[in-house]
Protein backbone atom coordinates (compact mmCIF):
# COMPACT_ATOMS: atom_id res chain seq x y z
CA UNK A 1 0.00 0.00 0.00
CA UNK A 2 2.68 2.20 0.93
CA UNK A 3 4.22 1.87 -3.19
CA UNK A 4 1.14 3.60 -4.24
CA UNK A 5 0.84 5.91 -2.23
CA UNK A 6 4.85 6.66 -3.03
CA UNK A 7 3.82 6.60 -6.74
CA UNK A 8 0.91 8.63 -6.41
CA UNK A 9 2.70 11.14 -4.87
CA UNK A 10 5.90 11.36 -7.88
CA UNK A 11 3.00 11.63 -10.67
CA UNK A 12 3.65 14.69 -12.56
CA UNK A 13 1.10 17.14 -12.26
CA UNK A 14 -1.01 16.99 -15.58
CA UNK A 15 -1.11 19.94 -18.02
CA UNK A 16 -3.93 22.59 -17.94
CA UNK A 17 -5.75 22.63 -21.10
CA UNK A 18 -5.53 26.30 -23.33
CA UNK A 19 -8.01 27.29 -24.71
CA UNK A 20 -6.92 29.65 -27.61
CA UNK A 21 -9.16 31.52 -30.15
CA UNK A 22 -8.00 33.87 -33.54
CA UNK A 23 -9.97 36.85 -33.70
CA UNK A 24 -8.79 39.69 -35.89
CA UNK A 25 -5.92 37.59 -36.50
CA UNK A 26 -4.77 37.58 -33.05
CA UNK A 27 -4.54 34.50 -30.98
CA UNK A 28 -5.86 35.29 -27.36
CA UNK A 29 -6.10 32.47 -24.30
CA UNK A 30 -9.90 32.11 -23.55
CA UNK A 31 -12.20 30.00 -20.63
CA UNK A 32 -13.97 26.56 -22.02
CA UNK A 33 -17.23 28.22 -21.59
CA UNK A 34 -15.90 31.32 -24.05
CA UNK A 35 -14.50 29.17 -25.95
CA UNK A 36 -17.81 27.24 -26.64
CA UNK A 37 -19.91 30.04 -27.26
CA UNK A 38 -17.45 31.01 -30.14
CA UNK A 39 -16.94 27.53 -31.70
CA UNK A 40 -20.86 27.92 -31.66
CA UNK A 41 -21.39 30.96 -33.86
CA UNK A 42 -17.92 31.05 -35.65
CA UNK A 43 -14.88 32.64 -34.84
CA UNK A 44 -16.20 36.02 -37.45
CA UNK A 45 -18.94 36.78 -35.50
CA UNK A 46 -16.76 38.46 -32.73
CA UNK A 47 -14.41 41.45 -32.91
CA UNK A 48 -12.12 42.75 -30.22
CA UNK A 49 -13.27 45.84 -29.13
CA UNK A 50 -10.68 47.67 -26.05
CA UNK A 51 -8.99 45.07 -25.60
CA UNK A 52 -11.78 42.61 -24.65
CA UNK A 53 -13.95 39.60 -27.08
CA UNK A 54 -17.55 41.03 -27.94
CA UNK A 55 -20.19 39.80 -30.18
CA UNK A 56 -19.96 41.95 -33.57
CA UNK A 57 -24.04 43.92 -33.99
CA UNK A 58 -26.10 41.96 -36.40
CA UNK A 59 -27.01 43.59 -39.36
CA UNK A 60 -30.99 44.14 -39.84
CA UNK A 61 -32.29 43.02 -43.36
CA UNK A 62 -34.04 45.96 -44.15
CA UNK A 63 -36.72 43.73 -45.98
CA UNK A 64 -40.36 45.12 -45.59
CA UNK A 65 -43.47 43.08 -45.89
CA UNK A 66 -46.57 44.36 -47.88
CA UNK A 67 -49.91 44.94 -45.35
CA UNK A 68 -53.66 45.26 -45.71
CA UNK A 69 -54.69 48.94 -45.15
CA UNK A 70 -58.27 50.16 -45.70
CA UNK A 71 -57.93 52.58 -48.96
CA UNK A 72 -59.79 54.61 -51.01
CA UNK A 73 -60.45 52.47 -53.80
CA UNK A 74 -59.14 48.39 -53.29
CA UNK A 75 -60.31 44.95 -53.44
CA UNK A 76 -63.61 43.20 -51.76
CA UNK A 77 -62.83 40.01 -50.47
CA UNK A 78 -64.79 36.83 -50.59
CA UNK A 79 -65.50 35.70 -46.69
CA UNK A 80 -62.99 37.85 -45.61
CA UNK A 81 -60.20 35.95 -47.55
CA UNK A 82 -57.20 38.09 -48.95
CA UNK A 83 -56.61 35.21 -51.30
CA UNK A 84 -59.85 35.00 -52.74
CA UNK A 85 -60.84 38.47 -54.51
CA UNK A 86 -64.28 39.19 -55.20
CA UNK A 87 -64.56 43.00 -56.61
CA UNK A 88 -62.52 45.83 -57.02
CA UNK A 89 -64.75 48.52 -54.73
CA UNK A 90 -64.66 52.22 -53.27
CA UNK A 91 -63.16 51.85 -49.66
CA UNK A 92 -61.76 48.53 -50.27
CA UNK A 93 -58.52 47.10 -48.79
CA UNK A 94 -55.17 47.53 -50.87
CA UNK A 95 -51.84 45.73 -50.16
CA UNK A 96 -49.26 48.47 -49.33
CA UNK A 97 -45.63 48.32 -48.03
CA UNK A 98 -45.02 50.50 -44.76
CA UNK A 99 -41.99 52.49 -44.93
CA UNK A 100 -39.48 52.55 -42.13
Amino acid sequence: MNELLKALNNLAPQKKKVHTVTIQGKEIEVSLEKNLEIMKHGEEAYMLEAGKIVRKPIKKNGLTRPVLKKSDRGYKFYDNDPLWVESIVEEGYTWQTELE
